[in-house]
């Protein structure tokens, strides 16, 4: 019987897959040997796509009219930095004594095509080959893993679907790279005073900048407008509380046009007015016209996926997306979690029957020990499976990023951040075995002179799933999570019960009415956190309501490249990240760009495209449409665009896009002298035609 051989992604977890197996192993040089199993390690990415010059001399020099690049067959090479260790694996793959092989690396589309790679390059034959998808680094699961692994041919549609994945960002990186820095670098570069200028374009990259630029340009344009809510100052039982007018249908100002909405008015004199008419009635006494008390009941939130967790430690500990999957790729090494790269917020049902071995191994976890006891005794565990917190249907490669119960010991040799990421993973996850919180509410109608004036109380009465959301790292947690603080008054029980007791026609104190100035708000600004969460839920911003639901579940990117992309975006100074608030925005740079992209090829700009790019991948993964089809497409989108552009004349007409945005950018466009200073320095932009090779493939 011959050898099982192990390839996992990194030497790291290959010590995990010999630790888990119980292998005793003598190391080789790139691998670790025993009587029958050898376990070896790719260290990322093995093999690449060559560069265009590869398939003929002609591409190295960059020319228009040798665009499009349109390979029939692409070529691909070990990188040199890595070719070493590419010699072991491939040499123990051929070995003789291997029949089977077993895929290790990391149970996604990135880990599929990282072994494919490797196994092209290698040529191999006639070995079993089966496929090990894991959730964790436990060992538990390490050998469920292996126990199950399926024919490596089963992942073929998954394979094929990264292939696509990656020729088409290097099909619109190599042409619409090249493409835009010979036909516009040189307006780009004049107009900043440097020597030249490359354009670096990318299917995900560049919708991502076109999203924070159209957002920096709507909060340009915004126009704050001032409206005037009067207020009427009430009592009761000696408390003290505010009733908001609103000119509801009685209201003598209904569908006035003086009003902005409902609650205010446009100018602060008819504000007034109103005021001095409700105080021309003497007496001027406030009765109760309606009182409605309900119960609201919240339930806990969906577990963490990677973005909900990368916006959530954005706002909580003010980390960049990158900073967080490196944390939490940790705590995955460390067994602590799950795996991290997953879009699902949700258990499997599988997970769920299995769930108490996660509870039990967190009552030795102390801060968080008392709450995994009260999980276990009271046996709400059992009833997840038939909630909403589990749903095989919403999980494709992994479900939500969870604790695991196990590697405890590690806690002692994390970080301060790591530790609070970790505590944050547990507690949303140990959330959803409580019930719901719950919230008395009051809404009381006061009607005065003639006009209605409303009050909101609430006053949370069962604290449920809150119990688990204590945070040892904040001072003050803010528990207005929902955006209903400018709503409602949150008051004690007591003023509630007194509340209760006023039927209708009961008479208030008023003690006095008075004018509210405020103000309309601009968007906000992204941050990297919501940025995550945009790019995720891209969908969401197609207006046209069928293609929304055609694309649903699709966002751009994929929960392991999207920190990424923002990363590089930052690098190469089309946007700047304000690392104590994570609020991003564009360089001076990075709008030019955008004003490039705009005028040439616009889609690219565009959510609708990048999405159903994505989902086009899914499509391919779940064997819907296949590679021929998919690719068919995406060669036709490169040409067109490609001719389309080499036609345009339109270098000089962009001036006037770049002096629109330029006097946002003062400090930049002082002078042309010093733009090399400026956010588009020029170690940003390309010195030779091997940096731009890079800039093109890279994108």
């Amino acid at each position: 019987m011959g050898k099982s051989l192990y390839i996992a992604e990194k030497p790291s977890v290959a010590q995990e897959f010999a630790k888990a197996l119980h292998l005793k192993t003598k190391r080789g040089d790139g691998y670790l040997e025993a009587e029958d199993s050898i376990v070896t390690w790719c260290v990322g990415h093995l093999v690449t796509m060559s560069y265009p010059e590869v398939y003929d001399m002609k591409y190295k020099r960059w020319s228009l009219e040798t665009l499009p690049f349109l390979p029939d067959e692409f070529k691909y090479e070990v990188i040199p930095q890595t070719s070493k260790q590419f010699r072991i694996v491939s040499g123990l793959l051929k070995r003789d004594d291997v029949d089977t092989i077993y895929v290790c690396t990391d149970s996604g589309r990135e880990g599929e095509y990282i072994y494919r790679l490797v196994e092209q390059m290698t040529g191999v034959q006639n070995k079993k080959r089966l496929r090990v998808w894991i959730d964790s680094q436990t060992e538990e699961e390490i050998l469920r893993g292996i126990r199950e692994a399926k024919d490596e041919s089963e992942y073929d549609n998954l394979s094929a679907s990264a292939y696509l994945r990656a020729k088409e960002d290097y099909l619109m990186g190599i042409n619409f790279s090249r493409l835009l820095s010979l036909k516009y670098g040189n307006a780009v570069a004049s107009y900043l005073g440097t020597k030249y200028q490359s354009i670096s374009v990318g299917r995900v990259m560049t919708c991502v900048l076109g999203m924070v630029v159209r957002r920096e340009r709507e909060i340009r344009s915004f126009v704050k407008t001032p409206f005037y809510r009067v207020i009427a100052g009430l009592s009761f039982n000696g408390r003290n509380f505010e009733g908001e007018w609103r000119a509801v249908k009685e209201s003598r100002y209904f569908n006035s046009p003086l009003l902005y909405k409902e609650n205010g008015f446009q100018k602060k004199e008819d504000a007034q007015k109103l005021i001095d008419e409700l105080k021309a009635q003497n007496p001027l006494i406030p009765r109760v016209l309606k009182m409605e008390r309900k119960k609201e009941n919240k339930n806990a939130p969906l577990l963490y996926n990677l973005a909900e967790l990368q916006n959530d430690c954005a706002r909580f500990f003010k980390i960049s997306p990158d900073e967080t999957l490196k944390v939490v790729q940790e705590l995955y090494e460390k067994k602590l979690v799950t795996y991290p790269r997953t879009d699902a917020r949700v258990l499997s049902s599988a997970v769920a029957k299995e769930i108490s071995k996660n509870l039990r191994g967190l009552q030795q976890y102390n801060i968080c020990r008392g709450l995994a006891d009260e999980i276990l005794q009271g046996e709400s565990w059992k009833k997840i499976g038939s909630t909403r917190y589990t749903n095989d249907k919403q999980i494709t490669d992994h479900y939500a990023i969870i604790p695991t119960g196990q590697g405890l010991g590690n806690l002692r040799n994390l970080s301060e951040l790591s530790a609070k990421v970790y505590e944050t993973i547990v507690r949303r996850f140990l959330s959803i075995f409580y019930p719901s919180a719950v919230y008395q509410k009051v809404a009381l109608v006061t009607e005065i002179g003639g006009e209605q004036f409303f009050s909101n109380f609430r006053v949370l009465v069962e604290e449920g799933y809150l119990k688990a959301m204590h945070y040892s790292f904040f001072r003050k947690k803010d528990e207005d999570e929902d955006g209903k603080k400018d709503e409602e008054t949150t008051c004690d029980p007591a003023f509630l019960v007194a509340l209760s007791q006023l039927k209708k026609g009961s008479e208030l104190n008023l003690l006095g009415l008075s004018i509210k100035e405020g103000e309309t708000s601009p968007p906000k600004r992204y941050t990297s956190g919501s940025m995550i969460l945009a790019m995720e839920n891209a969908g969401q911003l197609i207006e046209d309501e069928e293609l929304r639901e055609q694309i649903k579940g699709s966002g751009i990117g994929t929960s392991a490249t999207r920190a990424e992309i923002l990363k590089k975006l930052v690098f190469i100074k089309y946007l700047a990240l304000n690392k104590k608030t994570q609020v991003i925005t564009p360089t001076q740079l990075g709008e030019m760009i955008y004003d490039v992209v705009h005028q040439s090829i616009r889609p690219l700009l565009n959510p609708e495209l990048t999405a159903s790019w994505e989902k086009g991948l899914t499509y391919v993964a779940e064997g819907s449409i296949t590679s021929e089809e998919y690719m068919g497409k995406l060669e036709n989108f490169v040409t067109r665009h490609t001719v389309n552009v080499k036609q345009m004349r339109n270098q000089f007409q962009l001036k006037s896009s770049f002096d629109a945005s330029a006097p946002y950018y003062k400090k930049a466009s002082s002078t042309r002298s010093g733009a090399g200073k400026s956010t588009s320095s020029r170690s940003s932009s390309a010195k030779s035609s091997s940096n731009r090779k890079k800039t093109a493939q890279n994108t």
